[in-house]
């Protein structure tokens, strides 16, 4: 079943599209909005991140409100250039690991780092390398994942939605 199409002044796509500038924007100024001020480094290896998880779990928000056909729309109105290199439906059971581990890490770092922030290298100096480098990572595993990992995480927030498996 094909999720329906969206139109360019759909409030879902909107939404996501907002969303997702927002967990971009989140730590591009909030990270170095923080480090501003002279906080201890526990503070502020604490708000930095809240900051990344917040960030990571607006960008979930995005992908699962937009959901497929909504990713779908943006690719080829604003990045017509990655049409032709945009995720395939299907991918590799081998593809498919890789992009688990790209979508978990930036996540589990977020979380881990918040209570970790004092034995990270370089973290309390400089923690915009890192948030720009997770949420980098976290988007390409977007791309790495496929198309139906989109839809796997719209289902999340379907009441409705019933598992499928495959047989093997």
């Amino acid at each position: 079943m094909n999720p329906p199409e969206l139109k360019t002044n759909d409030w879902r796509l909107k939404l996501g599209a907002v969303l997702f500038g927002l967990s971009i924007l989140l730590p591009l100024a909030g990270v170095p909005l923080v480090a501003l001020f002279d906080f201890s480094t526990s503070v502020t290896a604490t708000f930095t991140g809240t900051l990344l998880v917040s960030a990571e779990v607006m960008g979930l928000a995005a992908v699962a409100v937009m959901g497929k056909s909504g990713y779908a729309l943006i690719k080829k109105k604003v990045l017509g250039f990655i049409k032709q290199y945009g995720p395939p439906d299907k991918v590799s059971r081998m593809r498919y690991h890789i992009g688990l581990v790209m979508f978990g890490m930036p996540i589990a770092f977020g979380w881990v780092s918040i209570y970790t922030a004092r034995w990270i290298p370089g973290f309390g100096d400089k923690p915009f390398f890192y948030a720009l480098v997770g949420d980098l990572l976290l988007l390409s595993s977007l791309f790495v994942l496929g198309g139906d990992f989109w839809d796997k995480v719209r289902s999340l927030f379907i009441h409705d939605a019933e598992v499928c498996f495959a047989k093997e």
